[in-house]
Parts: structure tokens; C-alpha cells; sequence
């Protein structure tokens, strides 16, 4: 018998399914879940996790530091190749393939998101399908942004893959003409956001807009089922052409100190199947990864629309590096989005230092 520890992050869409479905799993084996704050699922660094927890639900970013440093099982060792390939056939838009580099399945995309709109639908009927549109409601709509942490640059990314670019393809981070459009955007909406909203992440937006309501709109927040209502839609992202959106969500990982059993296996393979895809986890507060459940009617209904509102977006979302030291890199940068949106910087000069930490951050992985 094997008491496996696992640590997830401490939100009802992260934790409930999980604990629910945990205790005995067979064969006298248990799973007993922590929860860390959403902060910590963002940045804390991998390997400590992985040196006191066997079950680790990660961000796909922070693979680059956990293969670096020999953290995690590659999970297409203790599962088929026909398995795996059924997986990846089986996912909705890229969220099992930000859990693979080299070819190598790091984890098991438990669930996906991607960010979309968010909007109460007494203020806003209808969400403004441009940024001039999305510009012009600000000026008549409490909008804000989703800005802390790390999610400041990755807003300008989505804003910026919206506008044509693909960030992180070369040397430099950004296209500067498209970065400089996608900050003087995002800067527009930040000079009329509603009070300290700038501060807030997803979680916390979401909870001032449903309890406070105060904030009207979200035009690129991670998209949280668990919201979703009559009073609450979420939808596409202003743009037009490709979607600007950056692919979220979390995967289930195994780490080196885990020797996991058949039992353990098994049951990280029911959880990504359709019994459990479609029925258990859309039950227990879960958001799934799997393309049949987000086309799943009845899973649809249930979700206020979430799933067919938001389908196309996490079908074309952009997928972020994932190499060692990206996490460090992304909090500086959201820092310096941050400033220059806030008229602390100037964008120009804010982007230069984006590309110059960009540069030393791939500098240094090679």
C-alpha cells in the first residue's frame, strides 16, 4: 500500500474533483491533495515541489525548469504509445501539446483554459468583437484588465497575437510596431479601469465582478467555468483574424520521488477518459481538457454556454516558451508591462528591456 501526496491549487475548479475522487484509488493505495494559492501554482519553482510532493499540478512553463533539472517522470515511460496517442487525439485545442517537448509527455492535461472575455451581460448584451470597439465601450463601461503577476504580459501577448504577431519566435520578443499598438491599447483601457482592479488576478476579478459588481467587462481573463451564469458570460476575445489568447489550464505531473503503482496509473488514466472527462469532473466543479466534453450538449447547458462560447478560442490559443528560466523572465516582464501601461515607463523603453531579458533568458538555457 502507497500513500501518494499530491498538491493542486487552492480554487474549486483546481481542488474539488481531485479530492473527491481521491482516498482509496485500489489496491490500498490513497491519494491525499494539498492546495497552494494561485500565485504559487504560477511561480514557485518546480523542483522543490517535486522534492516534497509524488502528484504536482503544474503549468506547462514551468516544464523547461523541471526537465532541466530531472524533476519529473516523462509520463510516455509508464503509459502506451497508443495511449498517449489516444490523448493527444482526445484534447481540446493545445493543452496536451504544452505538456509535450521533444516529443516527451510531461503531463497529463487534466484541464484546460485559455483567456477569453468576460462580461456582465446587464451592462454589456453583447460583447465588443475589436479593440476600437472594446477601446470605445471603456469609455462608457467599467473594463479592466487582467494585469497581475504574470498576467500583465500575458495580456500584451494575446493583444499582440490578435495584431498579427507571433511573440517569442525570434531573438527579439515582440514585433516593436505591433507591441507598441498592443500597449497604447492596453494603456487606454488601464488610464479608466475601475480602482484597484490592476492588482487583482483572474480569480479575484472574477469574484469583484460577480459579488461587487463594479467591473463590467474582462476583455482577457483565463476563463473559469465555475462563473459562468445568466449574469455572467464569457465569449471571444476582441480581434480580428487569429484569436490573441494565451493557452492556460493545468496538467498533472509525476515527479522522480513518486514510484507510482498500477493503482495510481490507472486512476490518472481514468480521470483523463470520457466517463470522467464528460460526467465526474464538469460535476465537481472541474473544467475538462477533453474536446468531447466541451462539445458535449448537456455539459454545455449545464455551464451556461461556456464551453461553445469559448471552443474556437482555446482551439487556435497561443502556446508560451517553455524553456529553463522562462518563469523568471515572464514576472520580470509582467513587472515592466506593468509600468509602461501605467505611464511609469515608456513603452518603447519597456520593450527594450523586455527583448534584452528575453535575450539573456535564452542565452542562458543554451
Amino acid at each position: 500500500m502507497t500513500d501518494f501526496v499530491g498538491l493542486t491549487w487552492d480554487h474549486p475548479r483546481g481542488r474539488v474533483a481531485l479530492e473527491t475522487a481521491a482516498g482509496d484509488i485500489g489496491g490500498g493505495d490513497t491519494i491525499r491533495w494539498e492546495a497552494q494559492p494561485l500565485e504559487g501554482f504560477e511561480s514557485a519553482p518546480i523542483d522543490e515541489l517535486a522534492a516534497r510532493y509524488d502528484l504536482i499540478v503544474l503549468d506547462h512553463p514551468h516544464l523547461g525548469d523541471a526537465i532541466s533539472s530531472s524533476s519529473l517522470h516523462p509520463l510516455d515511460e509508464l503509459f502506451s504509445a497508443e495511449q498517449v496517442a489516444a490523448w493527444r487525439d482526445a484534447a481540446v485545442g493545445p493543452s496536451i501539446a504544452s505538456y509535450t517537448i521533444d516529443d516527451r509527455l510531461w503531463a497529463l492535461p487534466l484541464d484546460a483554459a485559455t483567456q477569453v472575455s468576460a462580461r456582465r451581460v446587464a451592462a454589456l448584451p453583447q460583447a465588443p468583437a475589436t479593440w476600437p470597439e472594446l477601446v470605445e465601450a471603456s469609455t462608457q463601461h467599467a473594463v479592466a484588465l487582467s494585469l497581475a503577476g504574470p498576467h500583465a504580459f500575458l495580456t500584451l501577448c494575446s493583444v499582440a497575437v490578435s495584431l498579427g504577431d507571433d511573440p517569442a519566435s525570434g531573438d527579439r520578443c515582440f514585433a516593436r510596431g505591433t507591441a507598441l499598438g498592443a500597449l497604447e491599447i492596453m494603456a487606454e483601457i488601464v488610464s479608466r479601469a475601475p480602482a484597484g482592479s490592476g492588482a487583482l488576478n483572474p480569480i479575484g476579478l472574477l469574484d469583484r465582478m460577480h459579488d461587487e459588481r463594479d467591473i463590467d467587462l474582462v476583455p482577457l481573463i483565463y476563463g473559469y467555468v465555475n462563473y459562468s451564469s445568466d449574469e455572467i458570460r464569457f465569449s471571444a476575445p476582441p480581434g480580428r483574424g487569429r484569436i490573441g489568447s494565451t493557452i492556460g489550464g493545468t496538467g498533472i505531473a509525476l515527479s522522480r520521488r513518486a514510484h507510482p503503482s498500477p493503482a495510481l496509473l490507472a486512476h490518472l488514466a481514468w480521470l483523463m477518459g470520457e466517463e470522467a472527462q464528460r460526467g465526474f469532473i464538469p460535476r465537481h466543479q472541474g473544467q475538462p481538457a477533453r474536446r468531447s466534453a466541451w462539445r458535449d450538449p448537456g455539459v454545455d447547458a449545464a455551464a451556461h454556454g461556456f464551453y461553445s462560447a469559448t471552443l474556437d478560442t482555446i482551439e487556435h490559443a497561443w502556446v508560451r516558451p517553455r524553456f529553463p528560466g522562462y518563469i523568471p523572465f515572464q514576472s520580470a516582464a509582467s513587472a515592466l508591462v506593468r509600468a509602461a501601461v501605467g505611464g511609469e515607463l515608456a513603452a518603447s523603453r519597456a520593450l527594450d528591456q523586455i527583448d534584452s531579458a528575453f535575450a539573456t533568458a535564452l542565452k542562458e538555457q543554451s
